[in-house]
Protein backbone atom coordinates (compact mmCIF):
# COMPACT_ATOMS: atom_id res chain seq x y z
CA UNK A 1 0.00 0.00 0.00
CA UNK A 2 1.36 3.39 -0.99
CA UNK A 3 0.25 6.00 1.52
CA UNK A 4 -0.02 9.44 -0.15
CA UNK A 5 3.15 11.53 -0.40
CA UNK A 6 3.37 14.88 -2.19
CA UNK A 7 -0.07 14.21 -3.56
CA UNK A 8 -2.21 16.64 -5.54
CA UNK A 9 -4.48 18.45 -3.05
CA UNK A 10 -7.02 21.22 -2.97
CA UNK A 11 -9.37 22.73 -0.42
CA UNK A 12 -12.91 24.10 -0.50
CA UNK A 13 -15.74 24.67 1.96
CA UNK A 14 -17.46 21.29 1.75
CA UNK A 15 -18.33 18.62 4.35
CA UNK A 16 -15.73 15.90 4.75
CA UNK A 17 -15.74 12.29 6.03
CA UNK A 18 -12.20 10.92 5.70
CA UNK A 19 -8.89 10.67 7.54
CA UNK A 20 -5.78 11.43 5.49
CA UNK A 21 -2.24 10.57 6.53
CA UNK A 22 0.57 11.98 4.40
CA UNK A 23 4.23 11.06 4.67
CA UNK A 24 5.91 14.27 3.47
CA UNK A 25 9.49 14.19 2.23
CA UNK A 26 11.82 16.85 3.60
CA UNK A 27 12.39 19.64 1.09
CA UNK A 28 15.09 21.59 2.88
CA UNK A 29 16.54 22.77 6.19
CA UNK A 30 17.31 26.47 6.15
CA UNK A 31 16.78 29.82 7.85
CA UNK A 32 13.63 30.84 6.03
CA UNK A 33 10.06 31.40 7.28
CA UNK A 34 7.54 32.35 4.57
CA UNK A 35 4.71 32.87 7.08
CA UNK A 36 6.18 34.86 9.98
CA UNK A 37 9.18 36.38 8.15
CA UNK A 38 8.26 36.40 4.43
CA UNK A 39 11.11 37.55 2.22
CA UNK A 40 13.60 37.69 5.10
CA UNK A 41 16.83 35.79 4.49
CA UNK A 42 18.09 34.59 6.85
CA UNK A 43 15.09 34.23 9.17
CA UNK A 44 15.74 34.46 12.93
CA UNK A 45 15.99 30.69 13.42
CA UNK A 46 16.33 27.47 11.49
CA UNK A 47 13.32 25.58 10.07
CA UNK A 48 12.76 22.29 8.22
CA UNK A 49 10.19 22.07 5.43
CA UNK A 50 7.91 19.38 4.03
CA UNK A 51 5.16 19.81 1.44
CA UNK A 52 2.24 18.10 -0.26
CA UNK A 53 1.72 21.13 -2.54
CA UNK A 54 1.06 22.87 0.73
CA UNK A 55 3.97 24.04 2.86
CA UNK A 56 4.39 22.55 6.33
CA UNK A 57 7.32 23.41 8.56
CA UNK A 58 8.64 23.29 12.11
CA UNK A 59 11.69 24.43 14.02
CA UNK A 60 14.84 22.27 14.06
CA UNK A 61 15.96 20.19 17.03
CA UNK A 62 19.53 20.24 18.42
CA UNK A 63 21.45 18.26 21.04
CA UNK A 64 23.66 20.24 23.40
CA UNK A 65 26.53 18.14 24.71
CA UNK A 66 28.17 18.40 28.10
CA UNK A 67 31.11 20.25 26.50
CA UNK A 68 28.76 22.92 25.13
CA UNK A 69 28.80 21.82 21.49
CA UNK A 70 25.59 21.52 19.45
CA UNK A 71 24.61 18.88 16.91
CA UNK A 72 21.47 18.83 14.77
CA UNK A 73 19.15 15.91 15.55
CA UNK A 74 18.12 14.00 12.41
CA UNK A 75 14.62 12.75 11.67
CA UNK A 76 13.59 9.11 11.39
CA UNK A 77 10.63 8.09 9.18
CA UNK A 78 7.35 7.26 10.88
CA UNK A 79 5.77 3.81 10.85
CA UNK A 80 4.42 3.12 7.37
CA UNK A 81 6.89 5.49 5.71
CA UNK A 82 10.10 3.50 6.07
CA UNK A 83 12.63 4.67 3.49
CA UNK A 84 11.33 8.24 3.44
CA UNK A 85 13.83 11.10 3.34
CA UNK A 86 13.08 12.66 6.68
CA UNK A 87 9.94 14.74 6.59
CA UNK A 88 7.03 14.44 8.94
CA UNK A 89 3.60 12.86 9.00
CA UNK A 90 0.71 15.25 8.31
CA UNK A 91 -2.87 14.35 9.17
CA UNK A 92 -6.22 15.82 8.13
CA UNK A 93 -9.04 14.18 10.11
CA UNK A 94 -12.64 14.57 11.17
CA UNK A 95 -12.29 12.84 14.54
CA UNK A 96 -9.56 11.19 16.61
CA UNK A 97 -7.05 8.82 15.07
CA UNK A 98 -8.69 5.72 16.54
CA UNK A 99 -12.17 6.39 15.10
CA UNK A 100 -12.14 4.50 11.83
CA UNK A 101 -15.63 5.71 10.90
CA UNK A 102 -14.67 9.42 10.77
CA UNK A 103 -18.35 10.33 10.60
CA UNK A 104 -18.27 13.90 11.92
CA UNK A 105 -18.72 16.65 9.35
CA UNK A 106 -16.15 19.41 8.97
CA UNK A 107 -15.52 22.19 6.49
CA UNK A 108 -12.41 21.48 4.44
CA UNK A 109 -9.69 24.12 4.06
CA UNK A 110 -9.67 26.53 1.12
CA UNK A 111 -7.15 28.29 -1.20
CA UNK A 112 -5.10 30.97 0.55
CA UNK A 113 -5.59 29.53 4.03
CA UNK A 114 -2.69 29.88 6.48
CA UNK A 115 -2.19 29.16 10.15
CA UNK A 116 0.42 28.91 12.90
CA UNK A 117 0.27 26.88 16.09
CA UNK A 118 2.59 27.40 19.03
CA UNK A 119 4.66 30.39 20.09
CA UNK A 120 8.43 30.35 19.58
CA UNK A 121 9.02 32.71 22.53
CA UNK A 122 7.22 30.58 25.17
CA UNK A 123 9.49 29.26 27.91
CA UNK A 124 7.17 28.33 30.81
CA UNK A 125 4.60 25.59 31.39
CA UNK A 126 1.97 28.24 32.18
CA UNK A 127 2.47 29.76 28.74
CA UNK A 128 2.43 26.37 27.04
CA UNK A 129 -0.89 25.46 28.64
CA UNK A 130 -2.55 28.26 26.67
CA UNK A 131 -2.06 26.17 23.53
CA UNK A 132 -3.64 22.74 23.74
CA UNK A 133 -2.08 19.55 22.48
CA UNK A 134 1.45 20.66 21.60
CA UNK A 135 3.04 17.60 23.10
CA UNK A 136 5.99 15.19 23.24
CA UNK A 137 6.20 11.41 23.48
CA UNK A 138 9.32 9.58 24.67
CA UNK A 139 9.39 6.58 22.34
CA UNK A 140 10.34 3.28 23.94
CA UNK A 141 9.50 1.75 20.54
CA UNK A 142 8.42 3.20 17.21
CA UNK A 143 4.83 2.25 18.05
CA UNK A 144 4.78 4.13 21.38
CA UNK A 145 2.18 6.92 21.45
CA UNK A 146 1.59 7.49 25.19
CA UNK A 147 2.03 9.22 27.52
CA UNK A 148 2.20 12.68 25.97
CA UNK A 149 3.78 15.52 27.96
CA UNK A 150 3.99 19.30 27.66
CA UNK A 151 7.68 19.22 28.53
CA UNK A 152 10.55 17.55 26.75
CA UNK A 153 11.41 14.05 28.05
CA UNK A 154 13.93 14.07 30.88
CA UNK A 155 15.36 10.60 30.20
CA UNK A 156 16.97 8.94 27.16
CA UNK A 157 14.28 7.67 24.78
CA UNK A 158 15.07 4.29 23.22
CA UNK A 159 13.48 5.04 19.82
CA UNK A 160 13.58 8.83 19.72
CA UNK A 161 11.31 11.75 20.65
CA UNK A 162 8.04 12.38 18.84
CA UNK A 163 6.92 16.01 18.69
CA UNK A 164 3.16 16.39 18.06
CA UNK A 165 1.45 19.59 16.93
CA UNK A 166 -2.36 19.64 16.78
CA UNK A 167 -3.71 22.79 15.18
CA UNK A 168 -6.87 24.63 16.34
CA UNK A 169 -10.02 23.35 14.63
CA UNK A 170 -12.52 26.23 14.80
CA UNK A 171 -12.49 28.95 12.09
CA UNK A 172 -14.04 32.42 12.24
CA UNK A 173 -15.72 31.77 8.88
CA UNK A 174 -14.25 34.76 7.06
CA UNK A 175 -10.46 35.20 7.34
CA UNK A 176 -7.89 33.20 5.39
CA UNK A 177 -5.19 34.55 7.72
CA UNK A 178 -4.72 37.06 10.55
CA UNK A 179 -1.83 39.36 11.60
CA UNK A 180 -0.51 36.81 14.12
CA UNK A 181 -1.58 33.87 11.89
CA UNK A 182 -3.61 32.51 14.82
CA UNK A 183 -6.52 34.84 15.68
CA UNK A 184 -8.74 33.57 12.84
CA UNK A 185 -8.60 30.11 14.45
CA UNK A 186 -9.60 28.86 17.91
CA UNK A 187 -9.70 25.66 19.96
CA UNK A 188 -13.06 24.16 20.97
CA UNK A 189 -14.79 26.04 23.78
CA UNK A 190 -14.53 22.97 26.02
CA UNK A 191 -12.79 19.65 25.59
CA UNK A 192 -10.87 18.90 22.43
CA UNK A 193 -11.51 18.22 18.78
CA UNK A 194 -11.30 14.48 19.53
CA UNK A 195 -13.90 14.70 22.30
CA UNK A 196 -16.28 16.68 20.08
CA UNK A 197 -16.01 19.92 22.04
CA UNK A 198 -18.17 22.74 20.61
CA UNK A 199 -16.61 25.67 18.77
CA UNK A 200 -16.87 29.10 20.46
CA UNK A 201 -19.38 31.67 19.19
CA UNK A 202 -16.55 33.72 17.68
CA UNK A 203 -15.26 30.79 15.59
CA UNK A 204 -18.23 28.63 14.69
CA UNK A 205 -16.95 26.74 11.64
CA UNK A 206 -15.44 23.35 12.45
CA UNK A 207 -12.48 22.44 10.20
CA UNK A 208 -10.34 19.28 10.01
CA UNK A 209 -7.83 18.50 12.73
CA UNK A 210 -4.47 19.27 11.14
CA UNK A 211 -1.72 17.41 12.99
CA UNK A 212 2.04 17.09 12.51
CA UNK A 213 4.04 14.15 13.86
CA UNK A 214 7.84 14.41 13.72
CA UNK A 215 10.13 11.73 15.13
CA UNK A 216 13.50 13.13 16.12
CA UNK A 217 16.17 10.42 16.09
CA UNK A 218 17.81 11.09 19.45
CA UNK A 219 19.25 7.57 19.84
CA UNK A 220 22.82 8.63 19.04
CA UNK A 221 22.68 11.03 21.98
CA UNK A 222 21.39 8.60 24.61
CA UNK A 223 24.73 8.18 26.40
CA UNK A 224 24.20 10.03 29.68
CA UNK A 225 27.94 10.80 29.76
CA UNK A 226 27.20 13.31 26.97
CA UNK A 227 24.35 14.96 28.89
CA UNK A 228 24.79 17.95 31.23
CA UNK A 229 26.44 16.98 34.50
CA UNK A 230 23.31 17.93 36.45
CA UNK A 231 21.31 15.35 34.47
CA UNK A 232 18.99 17.89 32.89
CA UNK A 233 17.58 17.14 29.45
CA UNK A 234 19.98 18.24 26.68
CA UNK A 235 17.74 19.00 23.68
CA UNK A 236 17.23 22.52 22.33
CA UNK A 237 14.93 23.94 19.64
CA UNK A 238 16.58 26.12 16.99
CA UNK A 239 15.25 29.33 18.60
CA UNK A 240 17.44 28.47 21.61
CA UNK A 241 14.54 26.96 23.56
CA UNK A 242 15.77 24.41 26.10
CA UNK A 243 12.37 24.13 27.78
CA UNK A 244 10.45 22.64 24.84
CA UNK A 245 7.54 25.02 25.44
CA UNK A 246 8.33 27.05 22.30
CA UNK A 247 7.50 24.21 19.90
CA UNK A 248 5.54 25.53 16.92
CA UNK A 249 4.46 24.67 13.40
CA UNK A 250 3.34 26.59 10.31
CA UNK A 251 0.98 25.74 7.47
CA UNK A 252 0.28 27.41 4.12
CA UNK A 253 -2.25 25.65 1.94
CA UNK A 254 -1.21 25.13 -1.66
CA UNK A 255 -3.60 22.57 -3.08
CA UNK A 256 -4.82 22.23 -6.66
CA UNK A 257 -8.28 21.82 -8.12
CA UNK A 258 -10.82 19.94 -5.97
CA UNK A 259 -8.87 16.81 -5.03
CA UNK A 260 -8.83 17.32 -1.26
CA UNK A 261 -12.52 18.12 -0.72
CA UNK A 262 -13.33 15.28 -3.11
CA UNK A 263 -11.36 12.69 -1.15
CA UNK A 264 -12.45 14.03 2.23
CA UNK A 265 -16.07 13.73 1.13
CA UNK A 266 -15.48 10.03 0.39
CA UNK A 267 -15.46 7.75 3.48
CA UNK A 268 -11.93 6.36 3.80
CA UNK A 269 -9.23 5.88 6.41
CA UNK A 270 -5.59 6.56 5.37
CA UNK A 271 -5.68 4.55 2.12
CA UNK A 272 -8.02 6.74 0.07
CA UNK A 273 -8.52 5.52 -3.54
CA UNK A 274 -9.59 8.92 -4.90
CA UNK A 275 -6.11 10.38 -4.30
CA UNK A 276 -3.33 10.47 -6.83
CA UNK A 277 -0.31 9.03 -5.02
CA UNK A 278 3.37 8.46 -5.65
CA UNK A 279 5.94 6.13 -4.18
CA UNK A 280 8.19 7.06 -1.29
CA UNK A 281 11.17 6.79 -3.64
CA UNK A 282 9.64 9.35 -5.99
CA UNK A 283 8.83 11.67 -3.13
CA UNK A 284 12.45 11.50 -1.96
CA UNK A 285 13.54 13.08 -5.24
CA UNK A 286 11.87 16.36 -4.31
CA UNK A 287 14.16 18.92 -2.67
CA UNK A 288 14.82 22.65 -2.75
CA UNK A 289 18.17 24.43 -2.68
CA UNK A 290 17.78 27.86 -1.10
CA UNK A 291 20.22 30.77 -1.40
CA UNK A 292 21.25 31.09 2.24
CA UNK A 293 23.38 28.26 3.56
CA UNK A 294 25.39 27.72 6.72
CA UNK A 295 26.88 24.58 8.29
CA UNK A 296 24.32 22.50 10.18
CA UNK A 297 25.52 18.90 9.85
CA UNK A 298 28.57 18.85 12.13
CA UNK A 299 29.31 19.79 15.72
CA UNK A 300 28.73 23.51 16.14
CA UNK A 301 29.74 26.09 18.72
CA UNK A 302 26.35 27.82 18.48
CA UNK A 303 22.90 27.21 17.04
CA UNK A 304 22.58 28.94 13.64
CA UNK A 305 21.09 32.38 14.16
CA UNK A 306 21.81 32.42 17.88
CA UNK A 307 24.64 34.77 18.98
CA UNK A 308 27.15 33.27 21.37
CA UNK A 309 25.81 35.28 24.29
CA UNK A 310 22.29 33.91 23.74
CA UNK A 311 23.41 30.32 23.33
CA UNK A 312 25.51 30.21 26.48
Amino acid sequence: MHIPTLTTLALAAVPATALLRFGCSQLTIDRVDPLVNPGVSPSPHLHRFSEDFSNCWTAVFFFRARNGGYHRVPIVPNLGFEGSKGGMTVYHMQEGLTNYAQTSKVTAFWPGFKQLVGEASYRTKEQAKRLRQIMYTCLDAMSTRHPETLNLPTRPCEAGIMANLRFPTCWDGKSLDSPDHMAHMAYPETGTFKSGGPCPASHTVRVPQLMYETIWDTRMFNDKEMWPEDGSQPFVWSMNDQTGYGSHGDYIFGGLDDSLPKVMDTPCYVNCPTLKTQTIQKGNECSVNLDFKEPIDSWLDDIPGMPETAAS
